[in-house]
């Protein structure tokens, strides 16, 4: 799977989340309901001074590797840092940026699986998703899978 190492600036995350894990698919349960309730619900639209149109989908506070328990967060970026307990920061930093393109569950799913197996120097800070939300179409998205890389 091919991606290219790219310097960040860091980046504010505002939305919903929750505490997970990948043992025994628990995550794959917990991020979809997450996903289901950002949008039924209209969060992504109650989101104030948005920094573009994206949607983030964001792993942070890792217990350890991919293997152990993390926190996930739905949101968007947005252009104030305000304190509140629903904002994450990205830091800014070097990250291996992978494009995938398709389904936004069947393709998102399939490249973390690959992203898994590779010898990556992760530094399990913050990974993101960043679909680019220029198709309406839910089965032909751009995403951008941004993994937080050792300096």
């Amino acid at each position: 799977m091919k991606y290219e190492i790219v310097e960040l600036e860091g980046k504010i995350i505002e939305g919903v989340g929750i505490r997970t894990t990948n043992e025994s698919g628990k995550s794959i349960q917990d991020i979809g309901r997450l996903w289901q309730q950002f949008f039924t619900e209209g969060m992504y639209q109650k989101i104030a001074n948005k920094a573009n149109s994206k949607t983030i989908g964001l792993y942070t506070d890792y217990e350890g590797d991919y293997t152990k328990p993390y926190y996930f967060m739905v949101g968007a970026e947005v252009i104030e840092d305000i304190e509140s307990e629903n904002c994450v920061r990205i830091p800014k930093g070097k990250y291996a940026k992978f494009v995938i393109y398709g389904d936004v569950q069947k393709s998102v799913s399939k490249a973390w699986s690959e992203i898994w197996k590779m010898n990556l120097k992760r530094k399990y800070t913050c990974d993101f998703e960043e679909y680019q939300n220029n198709s309406e179409d839910m089965q032909n998205q751009e995403i951008h899978i941004y993994i937080a890389m050792e300096d």
